[in-house]
């Protein structure tokens, strides 16, 4: 049997931005039917290959070889035409269309007199988002579905372009284990007919359950490629951090522990019979100096409502929140900021960073107030502010002067995390800290929790990772269609509890399998 024909080759790619290499003297191959890893660091050199693949940046060196021809592709449009999509982890869609006019968009069907024929593409697009488990009204703004709905219709619209490569940037952050499922099943599909997937991801299940062949990345160079089967886990983190397996072992893969102790007994943050119409249900919590509390749940039980309804944030119809045993007045984000409460968003590009503007700025946004005086803003005092977070943070800039957006993804997330750290809070709200970030982020992240409980600061923690949400809290509150459905404590704290709590003892298997699915 011949072997599958080569898609794709690149060769001595490279690509610098002032003051970092960001790519140097990288290859790549893809094959038909193939199904190849993408991995590596934050930072590592993943979104700038995607980036120089499909059009929005243009090497310094090397070329790329598309189906037998050398190709330079000016825009991501162009790219597209000549058969190359992209699923990004951030929807990018036009949130004000329909779902059916996205599905179709710069291709919608047209009757005999070239006018738009509405009912065909809403039929079609019914029909195609059957076939991916989503089941919604197309005529509907695709605003009004949720993410991970939303990042399906992203799919299907990337493979109905008659693509021969699809690109997939971490697309099942925002997805359901039902929906990760379909993703799965779709990319079986893609394989089966001759198309190459690469497929970015840091959720190792999710490479060895599709992927059979992997790349690694590292300070922008390539550092291995072959057989994923070849590599188990430890090897492939190994590779990945540049680090001997037993400081992988130590570093990058032991388990947070969890283990803080509360230095008081009053609580930090206390939150009483929170109430949104249609989103939460009397969901009460409390957090005392010290103590890291998990919000366990499924998407859509509505963690991250109760993050924001604390926050001020999301307006409340009823309810209380008190913080160092000051009730919390005015409801609104800013009463809530000077009270000592701090939300580290979900969704880092819409609601935390401002991608234009630098490192420094982006720290420094919030606790400017603080740093001047008469209106005049001290510089000293904002770079030594700015310095402090870096280094403690060990976020990676050519300068505090880069532009956040050109930051990688871990990076942004720490760049957010030393904004509200700098306004000292007494509260910490974390909303999926460590999503969307690499192994070795996410063990920094996870030890800054520890410290900072350490220290005194009152954490709560969300996650759709159970283990980080067993491992990183002292408790766990357990919500479920907006309501509080149960609380773990010490030796209660289990992935099979939990599961239990979510989904009552009858359903515990299937879960399981569907949490073991999500990775």
């Amino acid at each position: 049997m011949a072997p599958p024909a080569e898609v794709l080759a690149v060769r001595g790619l490279s690509k610098s931005f002032p003051g970092v290499r960001a790519l140097d003297d990288v290859d790549l191959t893809l094959h038909a039917g193939e199904v190849h890893a993408l991995i590596g660091e934050n930072g590592a050199g993943k979104s700038t290959l995607i980036k120089l693949l499909t059009g929005v940046y243009r090497p310094d060196a090397g070329e790329i070889t598309f189906q037998g021809s050398k190709v330079s592709f000016a825009t991501p449009l162009e790219a597209q035409k000549a058969g190359i999509s992209t699923i990004y982890q951030e929807v990018n869609l036009i949130p004000l269309l329909s779902v059916a006019r996205n599905l179709f968009l710069g291709r919608e069907p047209r009757n005999r007199f070239g006018v738009l024929d509405i009912a065909r593409m809403n039929r079609e697009a019914e029909k195609t988002l059957r076939g991916y488990g989503v089941r919604v009204d197309v005529r509907r703004p695709l605003r009004t579905l949720g993410v991970g709905a939303q990042q399906m219709v992203a799919l299907a619209r990337a493979v109905a372009t008659d693509a021969r490569i699809v690109i997939m940037d971490e697309p099942t952050s925002s997805l359901e284990p039902r929906e990760v499922e379909t993703l799965f099943s779709v990319i079986r599909r893609l394989r089966d007919a001759g198309i190459a997937v690469v497929y970015v991801s840091h959720r190792l299940d999710e490479l060895y359950a599709v992927c059979g062949t992997v790349t690694v990345l590292r300070d922008g160079r390539r550092v291995h490629h072959g057989s994923l089967a070849d590599l188990d886990r430890l090897a492939l983190v190994s590779t990945m951090l540049g680090r001997d397996l037993g400081e992988v072992r130590e570093e990058g893969l032991t388990k947070f522990t969890g283990d803080h102790e509360a230095t008081d007994t009053q609580p930090v943050l206390d939150a009483r019979e929170l109430t949104v119409p249609h989103k939460l249900h009397e969901v009460s919590l409390s957090i005392r100096p010290g103590e890291v509390v998990g919000l366990g749940g499924l998407l859509g039980s509505g963690r991250t409502e109760t993050a924001k309804a604390i926050s001020g944030a999301l307006p409340v119809r009823s309810g209380r929140v008190t913080v160092a045993g000051v009730p919390l007045r005015g409801g609104s984000a800013p009463a809530a900021i000077r009270a000592g409460v701090s939300l580290l968003p979900e969704d880092r590009k819409s609601e935390g960073i401002v991608p234009g503007l630098s490192v420094r700025e982006n720290i420094a946004l919030a606790v400017l107030p603080r740093l001047s005086r008469f209106g005049l803003v001290s510089e000293a005092r904002v770079d030594s502010v700015v310095d402090t977070f870096i280094k403690r943070l060990r976020i990676k800039a050519s300068s505090p002067h880069q532009k956040v957006g050109e930051l990688s993804g871990g990076n942004q997330q720490k760049v957010l995390l030393a904004r509200w750290l700098a306004m000292n809070p007494k509260v910490l709200l974390l909303d999926e800290p460590t999503r969307g970030i690499d192994v070795g982020a996410k063990a920094e992240v996870q030890k800054l929790v520890d410290e900072l409980a350490a220290d005194g600061l009152g954490v709560l923690l969300i996650s759709s990772d159970l283990e980080e949400l067993i491992e990183g809290s002292d408790r766990v509150v357990v919500l479920k269609d907006g309501a509080v459905v149960g609380e773990l404590t010490g030796d209660d704290v289990t992935e099979d509890k939990l599961m239990r709590t979510i989904a009552g003892d009858a359903q515990v298997e299937h879960l399981a399998k569907e949490v073991a699915t999500d990775g």
